[in-house]
């Protein structure tokens, strides 16, 4: 089995490396965007284009950089503290695939997984039997779902790890809006 320094199949290598991520950026060992300590990784677009939102330079999709999942992989296991993985952006669902790829990977080899969307609960799913089949795969890695877009007149820091009191956090194991269809 190759490892790369990492414990990947050769299965899992390939995967990474034939799957590409528009990416925004990194941040390493975050607090605030999840719970523990964790890796961050922006995706790079977004369609929703959220007034007061702290991350406008994610939502360009042709703008940040083309990278294999492979090197987001090794990026988030750069850090020896983060004990997770949060998938934000610009909107990750927006590049499903790529998202999807690295969400297994990851929880399969034990990292809390946290996914912000702009999305709300029901627009999530509302989608083409490829792109929902795609998604329910997405939420059986994730541990923590953030939804709802930034709304700036309802800014708060009263919620954890959201910005306006609109958006919902589902720990999925206790609480998933999408259980029945999962």
């Amino acid at each position: 089995m190759q490892t790369l320094g990492f414990d990947l199949s050769t299965d899992e290598i390939q995967l990474l490396k034939n799957t590409t991520v528009q990416l925004a950026g990194y941040q390493h060992e975050s607090v605030v965007d999840g719970p523990g300590v964790r890796t961050v990784v922006f995706f790079q677009g977004c369609d929703f284009h959220c007034k007061g939102c702290h991350n406008k330079t994610t939502h360009d999709k042709k703008a940040g950089k083309t990278v294999t999942a492979l090197e987001v992989y090794q990026e988030i296991y750069e850090s020896k503290l983060a004990s997770g993985v949060t998938f934000s952006g610009g909107e990750p669902f927006l590049q499903e695939q790529a998202l999807c790829v690295l969400a297994k990977v990851c929880k399969a080899k034990g990292r809390h997984i946290t996914i912000y969307t702009g999305h709300e609960v029901d627009e999530l799913l509302a989608v083409t039997e490829q792109k929902k089949k795609i998604r329910q795969e997405i939420l059986m890695y994730a541990d923590l779902v953030i939804t709802g877009r930034f709304v700036v007149e309802l800014k708060t820091v009263e919620k954890p790890f959201v910005g306006s009191s609109n958006q919902e956090l589902y720990e999925l194991a206790i609480n998933n809006p999408w259980k029945d269809i999962l």
